[in-house]
């Protein structure tokens, strides 16, 4: 199918909060990952979010180039392609967009998707996130209700996160303390300076003891009620309909979440779950294994010639995309994504 449209985007958001499952969103660096998320969607029969960080997109430009927007616009042409060949419906997303990237990465791609929606013509990613987790709450929201606007008229959903992600992801490093909980008072504020929904489409990544990277179950003690709390709070200081949820909520630094936390998050109305760490080791693992299987052929050892078929990187390509996509069925399993496409 083609690249979603943005009604189609959100209509897949939306039935996902009203059917109790969670899309994973899962992150790209090159056209062999892109591929694999594809496959593992398609597998799975899921519908889908892939994404690329600010690291993701510069890789994806070039060595010697190392331009976000250029590997952004790249990625996204590559995607809207081949995404057509699948028989699933699957988002474009750019992931963590820090305060001091915003000119060089998110507002350029915004331009361009404006001037692509004045042009009649569909934004080139359907949602960015904005990652205001490392400046004070109010600067945050200030700056989430200048983008909201700003992706209001290019079409695109705009994701803000409020609380802090402890952990390393593309430089940004943050400690585990109890600053990774966000709070009741932080979700009305959200609410306050961006709406419930009536204001524009927007998701929320809320902070219950999230890490990203990779840590063992125990180490970091997740709290998925506090999302619950958020939820409520909302609902009590506007008064919505009590048991609604008015936030779309995104899952971050998920590896190592057990599949009841998982659960438990997606209840409370996560819809969206970034998966990086699990699937990058899981392209990278069979690769690993077909080189030390087959030494003598990847290698030209002691002046033989090596075996061709061996080390033509499609032989390990494959079986690094097939051990991708393979986490990522599991993620849509664990997400109650498997097997819901809205066709």
């Amino acid at each position: 199918m083609p690249i979603a449209t943005p009604e189609k985007y959100a209509e897949m958001l939306d039935a996902a909060k009203a059917g109790g499952y969670a899309f994973p969103a899962i992150n790209v660096s090159s056209s062999q990952t892109l591929n694999a998320a594809l496959k593992g969607f398609a597998d799975a029969g899921s519908d889908g979010i892939i994404q690329v960080s600010t690291g993701g997109a510069e890789y994806l430009s070039g060595p010697s180039v190392k331009d976000m927007v250029t590997g952004s616009v790249a990625f996204a042409a590559y995607a809207a392609e081949v995404a057509k060949n699948y028989p699933v419906n699957i988002a474009l997303h750019t992931d963590h967009c820090p305060q001091d990237k915003l000119d060089g990465f998110v507002r350029p791609l915004l331009e361009i998707s404006r001037e692509r929606v004045q042009r009649g013509e569909a934004p080139l990613f359907q949602s960015h996130m904005w990652d205001g987790s490392a400046v004070p709450l109010e600067e945050n929201l200030s700056i989430a209700a200048e983008l909201l606007e700003r992706c209001i008229e290019a079409k695109i959903i705009l994701e803000i996160e409020v609380g802090v992600v402890g952990g390393e992801e593309d430089g940004v490093e943050n400690a585990i303390n109890d600053k990774l909980y966000s709070t009741r008072e932080d979700a009305i504020a959200t609410a306050k300076a961006l709406g419930h929904g009536e204001r524009g489409y927007y998701m929320t990544a809320l902070t219950f003891g999230n890490v990203h990277g990779v840590y063992k179950p125990g180490n970091v003690k997740l709290r998925p009620s506090v999302l619950k709390d958020a939820q409520e709070a909302v609902v009590g200081e506007f008064g919505l309909e009590p048991g609604s949820k008015p936030f779309h909520l995104v899952f971050h630094g998920g590896s190592g979440s057990s599949a009841e936390e998982i659960a438990e998050a997606v209840d409370y109305g996560v819809v969206k779950m970034n998966v990086d760490t699990d699937t990058q080791y899981a392209f990278t693992r069979p690769v690993a294994e077909h080189v030390l299987r087959n030494y003598d052929g990847v290698l030209k050892v002691d002046g033989e010639v090596g075996n061709k078929k061996q080390y033509d990187p499609r032989a390990w390509g494959k079986a690094a995309e097939a051990g991708m996509a393979a986490r990522v069925v599991e993620a849509c399993e664990n997400l109650r994504s498997a097997g819901r496409t809205l066709g």
